[in-house]
Parts: structure tokens; C-alpha cells; sequence
């Protein structure tokens, strides 16, 4: 279950790490080497032919972990409001409520683990953000909006999706 893809992104976590030290420059450098890991990640996985359902469950979870851990040192610097953070992870949300249906019906196990598109803008997105407060930008309230917007976005390709699979399932 370990090859170079999942190294990479499991790299992501003590880059997060780097959070603690007030640093725009270390902080920033962080958020690109994230986000370069982000990337290179699945394209490794494709070309060696080593993507697997861990590896599709691991990558968005370093990706929420990073994000989480940096909205939490800037929530407790004071650069962030609450209920700014909690935009930023509204997708999460949305994932959440999705799991937990798929839970409840019993179609975890059959369900296809894999990114979603606005599951990607709004991960692109958060790292922009946060190189911004990093570098102690605000932003403007519609921002912090557009996240929920991409959020309630990421639900509904969430449950397309799931409905089409049980479509073509039922018509076979």
C-alpha cells in the first residue's frame, strides 16, 4: 500500500506542521508545497499504475487535514472569524451528510471512492486563501460565500452521481 504516490501526500501533514511558526514565507511555501504534492500525487499514481482505494481515500484526507490545521492557527491568531473557517470547509460538510447517507443505506462499500470536480475547485481554492491570509490578505464576505456555493456544488455532483451508479445498477 505504500509506493511514492501515497508518500507524497502523505507529505502534506508535516507540512501543515510548518503552521506553527509565524512565518508568511515559511507558511506560504507550505500552502505550494502542498499544493505540488496535490498535483503530482495522482498523476504518479496513474502513470505507475499504483492508484487504490486507500490511496483515493488517503489523498483528500491530507488535503483536509492540511487545510483544517491551518485554518485552526489562523482561528487562534485571530486572522480568521469562525464562521469564515467554517465556509471554507462547507464541502466538508456536504461530504459528510453524503457519507453518512451512504452509510445509513448500506452503499459504502460498493461505492467508487474518487474526486469530484468541485471537490477540486474548492480544494484549489482553500490554498489560494490561505496563502492570502497568509500573507494577512482579507477577504471580502462573497469569498467566504462562493465556498458554500462550491460546497452545495460538491453535494449535488455527489448525489448524480450516486443516482446515475444506481440507475445503470437497476437497469442491468
Amino acid at each position: 500500500m505504500f509506493n511514492v504516490s501515497n508518500g507524497l501526500t502523505i507529505l502534506r501533514a508535516p507540512l501543515a506542521f510548518l503552521f506553527l511558526i509565524e512565518s508568511p514565507s515559511l507558511r506560504i511555501l507550505a500552502i505550494i508545497l502542498a499544493m505540488l504534492t496535490d498535483s503530482i500525487d495522482g498523476y504518479v499514481a496513474r502513470r505507475s499504475r499504483s492508484a487504490s482505494r486507500f490511496g483515493a481515500i488517503l489523498d483528500p484526507a491530507m488535503d483536509k487535514f492540511f487545510v483544517f490545521f491551518a485554518l485552526g492557527v489562523f482561528l487562534t491568531e485571530g486572522k480568521l472569524q469562525t464562521w469564515e473557517a467554517c465556509a471554507m470547509i462547507s464541502r466538508d460538510f456536504s461530504l459528510c451528510v453524503f457519507g453518512l447517507y451512504l452509510s445509513l443505506s448500506g452503499l459504502w462499500q460498493s461505492y467508487e471512492c474518487k474526486s469530484i470536480r468541485w471537490g477540486k475547485a474548492t480544494t484549489a481554492l482553500q490554498f489560494f486563501v490561505l496563502i492570502g491570509l497568509a500573507m494577512e490578505h482579507t477577504f471580502s464576505w462573497w469569498v467566504y460565500a462562493v465556498f458554500i456555493l462550491l460546497g452545495t456544488l460538491a453535494f449535488i455532483e455527489l448525489c448524480r452521481i450516486k443516482i446515475t451508479k444506481t440507475e445503470v445498477e437497476k437497469s442491468s
